[in-house]
């Protein structure tokens, strides 16, 4: 087998192992909603990380095999093997919504990715790589912190989906200077970009699981497989001197790729608001707050004295009712 059919067989094991591990996340935050983040106890959550490191290790050595235009794009078919995968092993069928959705994404990622070229990437300096950690830190920061007072939850799945997205595309950038360091007669900073990629891969890695609380897989999935290699692209751009192929066209193509992975997550994002179960009245709501003969109950004034109006909801035989 040739090193570049070998880098397609591992990079595809990887994307599988990624899809399963993600649809393991799913069902565990539908189990243990009251642990979002690292339900620890659960034995099929540490079969999920099992998962996940495995597909990051056969991402890592399928890098070692194959080219990074042809692996980076092959990860993004994670989402595409995790829908199949769902409605085979635990019954959970997406929609044509989902369907075109998770397409889209897949399609306008791959087509960014393949234009990337890095033939004359560099490695940053120790000032830039403490300015992308702490920029890091801040986004991510950021974005977890209006996670936290949005009250949808579909797009507070997909704020922390995207915080997660940003903390692994970044651990990527860190692995990418790690291996040039490597190689490198001075490899000084090796050892503080390991610690930065294991803590963003842990924060990754939580913020993923909270993610799909109340969003189902699809959208928070497609999310972090997009805005991952998205932003190691960027970072690529602009401090590994890494540039588009074809120049102005590339750039181009580039853009449109780009339009085309954002509608697909628009639409995922849309499919799964409309699914969603509507919210409960107001109790501002007079239609709301009306007593209705047929749910028995009855409104009657409370025998007690009081100095306000109060009312006391009684179920049993009311007009109408047996």
């Amino acid at each position: 087998m040739s090193a570049l059919a070998l880098s397609v067989l591992l990079s595809l094991v990887s994307a599988v192992a990624y899809a399963a591990g993600a649809i393991l996340q799913e069902r565990v935050a539908a189990d243990t909603a009251d642990r979002p983040y690292a339900p620890l106890h659960h034995g099929v959550w540490w079969a999920a990380v099992a998962l996940n490191g495995l597909g990051a290790v056969l991402h890592v050595v399928a890098l070692a095999y194959g080219p990074l235009s042809l692996v980076q794009p092959l990860g993004a078919l994670t989402i595409v093997f995790a829908l199949p995968m769902a409605a085979l092993f635990v019954g959970r069928r997406a929609g044509h919504t989902a369907w075109r959705g998770a397409i889209m994404a897949s399609v306008g990622l791959a087509g960014l990715l393949a234009l990337t070229d890095g033939a004359d990437s560099r490695s940053p300096d120790g000032d830039e790589r403490l300015m992308l950690a702490a920029g890091t830190v801040g986004v991510v920061g950021l974005l977890f912190l209006v996670a936290r007072v949005v009250g949808r939850p579909v797009v507070r799945s997909m704020l922390l989906a995207g915080a997660a997205g940003v903390a692994f595309g970044i651990a990527s950038v860190f692995t990418k200077t790690v291996a040039v360091d490597w190689t490198s007669e001075t490899p000084t900073v090796r050892a503080p970009s390991l610690v930065v990629i294991a803590v963003l891969a842990v924060c990754g890695l939580l913020l993923s699981q909270a993610s799909y609380r109340g969003a189902g897989l699809a959208a928070p999935l497609a999310t972090v497989t997009v805005v991952n290699p998205v932003v190691a692209a960027a970072v690529g751009l602009t401090l590994f001197d890494e540039r588009f192929s074809y120049d102005v066209l590339g750039t181009v193509l580039a853009l449109g790729s780009g339009v085309v992975a954002a509608g697909g997550l628009i639409l995922l994002t849309t499919e799964r608001l409309a699914s969603s179960p509507s919210p409960s009245p107001s109790p501002s709501d007079p239609d709301a707050a009306r007593p209705q003969v047929g749910e028995g109950v009855d409104v009657g004034s409370v025998p007690r004295p009081r100095t306000h109006l109060e009312v006391e909801m009684r179920s049993g035989a009311v007009a109408g009712g047996s």
